[in-house]
């Protein structure tokens, strides 16, 4: 037997791409996943170039360019009176520049375009994750009800509450940002006649809290509608839950009546909240690592969280690619040192909201290549 032997906790996005990488390198990979099935759950996914870019090389790109939208243009408007402050050219000129598009696709095709390529053999599903012990020759992920297994290597891609971060790094809890998102999906009938449909279009509000973001879903049938409001506090459980339509078109009622029309159209919302961490200064220990929203929860304003994830998984093959199990903790020593400033950069920059506001330079977000990228020449973390 060759290869090394990785358990993945965490069949999303950012699990099941590494699991791909991995896999293609001649390591024998098993993704453990909490859900029992595969549904239409969640909305959207905006896969910057960056990310279709790492996805291609994963062997995704015509599936995903199949399921999902490229949008023409990503636009920034004005509140109150519609004026455009930025116009930034995507679909073909995004291709021309960074060697890839911008597509927006529904998240559970993304899933199912990862699934297809990993291969259902080599998913567990119905297996909760509850910690990792890290050793420096071999590694054990740990489950609620379910014996632990022993691996070359574990990796946590277990979301935002990752029991594997908290396993290796110690118990903590991510920071509210006093923000609540609301999601909904229409049919582009229902708005036909609404300018930019077939674009990314952010409206900012009047403070940095109040905003609403639309952009094409399957293949331009659908709009996706993406807000936020300020709320003191948040106690309920659930990433996704019920919205109250009304409130959310009273929140906005002072927008454009663009803007509005748009809301006007959602028949049903769901909510939750944003809540962040800081960036940290490990994401390994032994023979466990942790990638994606495990290492680096962040807002969603720049359009990065799942992007992120899928550079993490590329980076961490190729800084495992030929390594031996011994050789595997000083791997995930450069994959960390490889990707902890870029995650941390964007991690502020989402939280401060206000990138391509006004227009500028998106060259250092979309035009990195997880493939090419140095793995010996890591910047310093902020």
């Amino acid at each position: 037997m060759t290869g090394l032997k990785i358990a993945i906790a965490g069949g999303g996005i950012g699990g099941m791409a590494a699991g791909i990488a991995l896999q293609r390198q001649g390591n024998h990979v098993t993704v453990y996943e909490q859900a029992r099935g595969w549904g239409r759950v969640g909305a959207d996914v905006n896969l910057t170039p960056n990310a279709v870019k790492a996805l291609d090389g994963l062997g995704l790109g015509a599936a995903l360019r199949a399921a999902g939208a490229r949008p023409e243009f990503r636009i920034s408007r004005t509140w109150d009176t519609g004026a455009e402050t930025s116009r930034l050219p995507m679909s073909a000129a995004a291709e021309a520049r960074y060697g890839a598009p911008q597509l927006t696709i529904h998240r559970a095709d993304l899933l199912e375009a990862l699934r297809e390529t990993l291969g259902d053999a080599k998913i567990v599903l119905g297996r909760k994750v509850a910690g990792a012990v890290a050793d420096q020759a071999e590694a054990e992920l740990q489950f609620d009800g379910a014996e632990a297994v022993r691996a070359d290597l574990v990796i946590g891609a277990d979301g935002i509450h990752s029991p594997v971060r908290h396993a290796l790094f110690g118990a903590d809890a991510p920071r509210f940002t006093g923000l609540v998102s609301w999601r909904a999906v229409v049919p582009r009938t229902a708005v036909e006649g609404l300018p930019n449909l077939d674009s990314f279009t952010k409206w900012w509000g009047p403070t940095s809290d109040r905003q609403i973001v639309t952009f094409p879903l399957s293949g331009g049938r659908e709009v996706f509608v993406f807000a936020t409001t300020a709320q003191e506090g948040w106690t309920e459980e659930g990433w996704t839950l019920p919205g109250d339509v009304a409130e959310l078109r009273e929140a906005f009622a002072d927008f454009h009546p663009e803007a509005r029309q748009l809301l006007a159209a959602c028949a049903e919302v769901t909510r939750s909240a944003l809540h962040v961490r800081d960036p940290m200064k490990f994401w390994a220990k032994g023979a466990v690592a942790i990638l994606g929203d495990a290492a680096h929860p962040m807002v969603p304003f720049m359009a990065q969280g799942a992007c992120m994830a899928i550079e993490d998984a590329v980076v961490l093959a190729r800084s495992l690619d030929g390594v031996s199990a011994e050789g595997v903790p000083e791997a995930l020593t450069r994959y960390q040192a490889a990707r902890m400033a870029r995650t941390a950069r964007v991690q502020k920059g989402s939280l401060a909201n206000d990138w391509l506001k006004e227009g500028g330079n998106a060259d250092w977000v979309y035009g990195y290549d997880a493939w090419a990228v140095p793995l010996d020449e890591a910047e310093p973390v902020a």
